[in-house]
Order: C-alpha cells, then sequence, then structure tokens
C-alpha cells in the first residue's frame, strides 16, 4: 500500500514539473519572439532637433508643433523630443554633436558643401528607399539631387525657392512690351526702356550672390542644365558656353540694363527702386512673392502691377525655359547611428508628406515637393508659382551654394568683377576655375 501511495505520490510530482516546465517554456517563448525588436506596441522616442524658434520663426515652429502633433496621435507609441534652436546656435550643435557621434534622430542639415563632411563622415543616413517607396515622384525635379553624394541621397528637402524675373505690367503696357520668350526678345525690350528713359532692370550686385543670378541663368540657357553642375563638381570652367554665358553678361551691362551704379548698391537699395517704380524688372527670389501678394505693408495698387516671367530661351542653345536658378532650403536627415531608424524613417517620410500640404497655405513657404494647386486656396502669383515648379525640368542649385567657402568667395568677387568690366570672360572663366582646383 505505501508502495502503491509513493509511486502515486512520484507520478503527481514528474506531472507539475512537467506542467512547470512547459509554462515556464511558453513565457520565455513570448519573451524570444521580440528578438530585441520594437514591437508596435513598444514606446518609441525619436530625438530631433530644428532650428525655427517661437517668435523669430513662428510660421515655422506652429507648423512643426502641429506636424508632430499629428504624428503623435496617429502613432501613440511614438514620442518626438524636440529641441530647437536658432540658426547659428544649430549650425554649432550638430558640429559638437556629430564629433561625439551623439546626433539626434533626425535633424535639419544644409545642402551641398554644408552636407558634404557629415556624409564622408557616415554621420547620415541614405535615404533613397523613401525616394522610391512613399515619396516616389514626389519633389520638384532637381532639388533631391542638392543632398546627393556619390549618387546617394542623404536628406531630404522641405523649402524651396527660384528667381523668376517680375516686371511692372504697367510700365510694359505704357511701352507696348510684352514678356519676352527669347534673348533676342529680352534685349528689345531693355532698349526701348532705355530709350524711353526707364531703368530695365533693378540689380544691387555689391551684394555679389543677385549678380551671380543673371550668369547662372545665361549659363544655363547657352550651356544647358547641367553645365554648371558639371564645371562644379569637375573642377572646370573651360566649357565654351560659360565663357560665352560671362561675355553675354557684360553685353548687359554695356547695354545699360542694370540701374546706374548697381555694383555698389546693396539688394535692398536696388530693390527699394523697383518697388518705388523706378525700374521695371527685378530678378529675385520667390521669397519675395509675399510683398507681391500678402504683405499687407505694400499697397494693393502696386502689389497688382507686378508678375514674372521665366528667363527667355537663347537662340541654338540648350537650356529649357523651364529650368529654374534656385535652391532648396534645409533638408531633413536621419542620424546614421539613430537606433530607431525605421521608426525615424516613417516619421521623416510623414513629416515631408504634411509640410508639403500645409507649408504654404499655413506658412507662406514653397516646399520641394509638388503641390495640388487645384486644391490649394492661394494668391495667384503663388499658384503661377507652384505650377512652374511641377513643370519645371531643373532646378539649378545657386553656384555659391554648390561651391566649397573659398571658391564661394571667389565667385563673388570674380562675379562683380566681370560685371564691373574688371577682368574679361577668359580671366573670369580661369579664375574660376583655379578656385575650384584649390579644393577648398
Amino acid at each position: 500500500m505505501k508502495s502503491k501511495l509513493l509511486t502515486a505520490a512520484i507520478l503527481l510530482l514528474v506531472l507539475t514539473l512537467v506542467l512547470a516546465a512547459c509554462g515556464g517554456d511558453s513565457k520565455s517563448s513570448s519573451v524570444s519572439k521580440g528578438g530585441g525588436k520594437a514591437h508596435s506596441s513598444d514606446k518609441v522616442t525619436i530625438k530631433m532637433m530644428h532650428l525655427w524658434p517661437d517668435g523669430s520663426n513662428s510660421a515655422q515652429n506652429k507648423l512643426m508643433k502641429q506636424i508632430i502633433g499629428e504624428y503623435e496621435s496617429s502613432n501613440p507609441n511614438v514620442k518626438i523630443e524636440t529641441e530647437v534652436l536658432e540658426n547659428e546656435q544649430y549650425k554649432n550643435k550638430i558640429k559638437v554633436l556629430s564629433a561625439s557621434n551623439s546626433l539626434p534622430d533626425v535633424g535639419f542639415t544644409w545642402a551641398a558643401g554644408f552636407l558634404e563632411p557629415y556624409v564622408k563622415g557616415n554621420m547620415f543616413a541614405p535615404l533613397d528607399d523613401l525616394l522610391q517607396g512613399d515619396l516616389k515622384d514626389k519633389f520638384v525635379a532637381g532639388t533631391t539631387e542638392a543632398f546627393a553624394v556619390d549618387g546617394k541621397t542623404y536628406a531630404l528637402p522641405v523649402e524651396l525657392n527660384i528667381v523668376p524675373v517680375y516686371y511692372n505690367k504697367e510700365i510694359f503696357a505704357k511701352y507696348n512690351l510684352q514678356p519676352p520668350q527669347t534673348y533676342e526678345e529680352f534685349k528689345d525690350v531693355i532698349k526701348t526702356l532705355n530709350d524711353n528713359h526707364v531703368t530695365p532692370i533693378a540689380l544691387g550686385s555689391k551684394d555679389a550672390w543677385t549678380g551671380s543670378f543673371w550668369y547662372m541663368y545665361l549659363a544655363d540657357r547657352i550651356g544647358g542644365p547641367d553645365v554648371l553642375d558639371q564645371a562644379v563638381a569637375n573642377r572646370t570652367f573651360s566649357d565654351p558656353s560659360l565663357i560665352q554665358a560671362a561675355k553675354e553678361a557684360q553685353n548687359l551691362v554695356k547695354s545699360n540694363a542694370f540701374v546706374k551704379g548697381f555694383n555698389g548698391l546693396s539688394n535692398e537699395e536696388a530693390k527699394s527702386e523697383f518697388m518705388n517704380e523706378k525700374a521695371a524688372m527685378y530678378a529675385m527670389g520667390t521669397w519675395e512673392v509675399p510683398n507681391y501678394t500678402t504683405n499687407s505693408d505694400i499697397p494693393q495698387e502696386f502689389k497688382d502691377k507686378i508678375v514674372f516671367f521665366k528667363f527667355p530661351t537663347y537662340d541654338g542653345g540648350k537650356g529649357s525655359v523651364n529650368d529654374w536658378v534656385g535652391g532648396v532650403g534645409v533638408g531633413l536627415f536621419i542620424s546614421e547611428n539613430s537606433k530607431v531608424m525605421d521608426d525615424a524613417k516613417k516619421f521623416v517620410s510623414f513629416f515631408v508628406k504634411r509640410w508639403g500640404e500645409l507649408s504654404v497655405t499655413d506658412a507662406g513657404i514653397i516646399p520641394a515637393t509638388k503641390v495640388d494647386t487645384s486644391s490649394v486656396k492661394l494668391p495667384q502669383m503663388f499658384i503661377d508659382v507652384l505650377n512652374e515648379l511641377n513643370n519645371a525640368n531643373k532646378v539649378i542649385l545657386y553656384l555659391d551654394v554648390q561651391m566649397k567657402p573659398v571658391a564661394s568667395e571667389a565667385h563673388y568677387n570674380l562675379t562683380q568683377a566681370l560685371l564691373g568690366n574688371a577682368v574679361t570672360p577668359e580671366e573670369f572663366a580661369k579664375k574660376q576655375e583655379d578656385a575650384l582646383k584649390a579644393g577648398k
């Protein structure tokens, strides 16, 4: 009897141990299935830095908060932890953080020369997978290239400006002028205005980047949309179209196209000539569009007179009327060392799309993504600019932004010298090439 009881007790003990073991296996299995990866219910914190403090950049700041709030509401497991710094402070902190490999998961960077050292240091993650996924064909042509190095894209642009030629249609009408379609027609417009003692073009080339707009457009229309990019990339300015563009720039000066004393005027001084209707045309970035549409400080009577045209084509040239001189603003990067890479990419994709939908109407900012103008209510000039961007062949990044700092400074000086007739077109090209080859 005792033997049977002992046997039963042993069987009961074994069964209890087996069941406990099974329970233990089940529990450990549920833990190991995660493999250390975050589940959709796991809490995720994405650290982000941006450069739009409330006050100095209130429209952008408000938009940032709105988009982040929307994302967190749709993804309750995700927290976007932000740090906001003013422009120069932001640049300095990014440099410090990169030195210790502690960049935020998501942040903003400038294009070309600013971006390159971070890419070379393996600090930014390539984002081409996003461009082939949710963001495929969403960007204006030529914008993501500004954030590309060796064929890979390392940031996604959120802002964009192009340079139209604004003109006073009342002045044009007075002298029976039409917006020029060709460069020959453009020269005829200049001659007619001069013959009637009207300053054709407001230009303040003391700030030499404004003079560079004219050279860049001439180079594109003569040599095609890639000639400037290739010149900077290959560190050569020997292409004949670049020298011809310099000759045409000097011919504009000789034809009295620009306001008197333009090389000694600041951009603001030249701009006042246009705003006071003393000059018929003014080539400047689309950041000026609010002055001709929504700025309540500008008389409506003046705003109603201002429209724009595309820089005209050059006879025999390779450039298209749909090539624009312009540039992206900042773009979003993701740290190569981010521990929440997948979540960061999902957030960045959402952010770029939502920013594109809201930025024009809510902040007066032109995004780098294409905008469906049929679905937004905006002043006509904004609509016209956005439609041009949707149809752009290429946006050619400002030369001074493409170049490294020393070469960029040389470009400023050489542009002033060219327009001041202090160097020949050949000397202009040779000295610009020398500055590029110095690699600084």
